[in-house]
């Protein structure tokens, strides 16, 4: 299967930089590139992406608000692409709120060329990109700086089984499926049943939605502990 990718960032050389590295992977095909969120949103429109790479910052329309027209469309438009937040920063005030629009994940753009592509063919698997350490690292830093409300966030977690929530505690965690199997001894196909029916129940696009819920109900605390 052949990844579609939007490449959104108002920096010229970043955005063809990044187009050209991609471009070079056989599985990967970019689609289309915009300088600002206003013009992303109608370039992943009328190119149907599978993954959006969106700069945080940038002018017109930042990548939150762009993110936030694509995951969640006027209604007749039924595409939404998964969306990849870049970010020059190690702790950017958006990160937590592009995750809770729906982002499934960010990257620093100063990431090896490696990790750029994992990253998209991670996101374009339906996977989330949280496992980098980077990652934990910047999540918990938004974490701290005040949680949402944590009653409703509670009352949801209550519809998981005690080994969907042993589950999640491990995801919020920063483990991959594989990892989690290894830790409580079970088929990793286990685990993916156990991700399918969190995501049902709690109303979550994906993964990172779920470390977000982890992190809003008290689930885990800032510094990984539950």
């Amino acid at each position: 299967m052949v990844i579609r990718v939007v490449v959104v960032d108002d920096q010229d050389m970043v955005r063809s930089g990044f187009a050209a590295l991609l471009s070079a992977q056989s599985d990967i095909d970019v689609v289309g590139e915009a300088p600002n969120g206003r013009l992303g949103v109608q370039v992943a429109r009328s190119t149907h992406p599978d993954v959006v790479l969106m700069d945080v910052r940038m002018p017109e329309m930042n990548g939150l608000e762009a993110a936030r027209h694509l995951l969640d469309p006027p209604p007749g438009v039924t595409h939404r692409p998964k969306v990849l937040m870049l970010t020059t920063f190690d702790i950017d005030d958006y990160v937590h709120e592009a995750l809770r629009a729906g982002a499934s994940g960010f990257l620093l753009k100063d990431a090896p060329v490696a990790e750029l592509v994992q990253a998209v063919r991670v996101i374009a698997a339906g996977e989330a990109l949280l496992a980098p350490s980077v990652t934990r690292r910047l999540i918990e830093e938004v974490a701290r700086r005040g949680p949402a409300p944590r009653g409703k966030a509670r009352v949801r977690l209550n519809r998981l089984t005690p080994r969907e929530t042993e589950v999640l505690t491990l995801v919020a965690q920063g483990m991959s499926n594989g990892e989690i199997a290894a830790a409580l001894v079970v088929a990793e196909q286990t685990v993916k049943t156990h991700m399918t029916r969190m995501l049902a129940k709690l109303g979550a696009r994906d993964r990172a939605q779920l470390v977000v819920l982890a992190y809003e109900s008290g689930l885990i605390t800032p510094g990984g502990s539950a």
